[in-house]
């Protein structure tokens, strides 16, 4: 039986791709996401999932850090990104990434289910306008290559940092003491070669698909 992951915050469109899949194979298992903590608890439950289809834009999702995230801690995992954010340049930083495919959310019912067919067969799902774009920078791609040396633990406490929270709702969220937090940080930091967490969450910023709209929160 196939294994479908859907993580999108819109239900209509959740619903629109669970229809074309289930057209597509009557038998598929879909099991769907809307926000970032949901994601990834989805995965570490279907760690032999067939397909994640994965939007750019959703709740914890910040552009391709949860792409680049996935695919170093769930390499067997093919991830797609379905999105309506559709520049040659931003489809092409997602298969630079390590996506599978960019399926626009523009496209037909025929065409979405010829992508999800390819790339469920192995096979790279490509729109010709992402082949004429240039590749992702080398800044970016070396910023990448720092943040799949998070752990888990590590990468959420900073997108939660970039969130605004500080130290102390931080460890809230993630029901660990103040201290553990610190500890994160200070390994966070080692990792992506910053020296503050304004720093990180700037660097971190380099992979929104915005990159230019990166807001420091206030220092705590």
């Amino acid at each position: 039986m196939t294994t479908l992951l859907i993580a999108d915050d819109h239900p209509l469109f959740r619903e629109a791709l669970r229809g074309v899949a289930l057209r597509l194979l009557p038998e598929a298992d879909i099991r769907e996401a809307d926000n970032a903590a949901a994601l990834y608890a989805l995965v570490e439950a279907e760690p032999d999932a067939d397909l994640l289809l994965l939007d750019l834009n959703m709740p914890g999702v910040h552009g391709f850090s949860a792409l680049v995230h996935l695919r170093a801690t769930h390499p067997q995992l093919p991830v797609a990104i379905v999105s309506a954010r559709e520049e040659p340049e931003v489809m092409r930083r997602a298969l630079d990434h390590g996506a599978m495919g960019f399926i626009p959310k523009s496209s037909d019912a025929a065409t979405l289910a010829t992508a999800l067919r390819q790339v469920l067969d192995g096979e790279r799902w490509i729109p010709p306008a992402a082949l004429a774009a240039k590749p992702m920078a080398e800044e970016e791609r070396a910023i990448a290559a720092r943040i799949r040396e998070l752990t888990p633990q590590q990468f959420r406490v900073l997108q939660m940092l970039g969130s605004g929270l500080l130290n102390k709702q931080i460890g809230y969220e993630l029901g660990v003491s103040e201290a553990t937090i610190k500890a994160h940080m200070s390994a966070i930091l080692r990792k992506l070669g910053a020296t503050n967490r304004t720093q990180a969450i700037l660097l971190a910023g380099k992979l929104l698909v915005d990159p230019e709209s990166v807001v420091v929160p206030d220092a705590e």
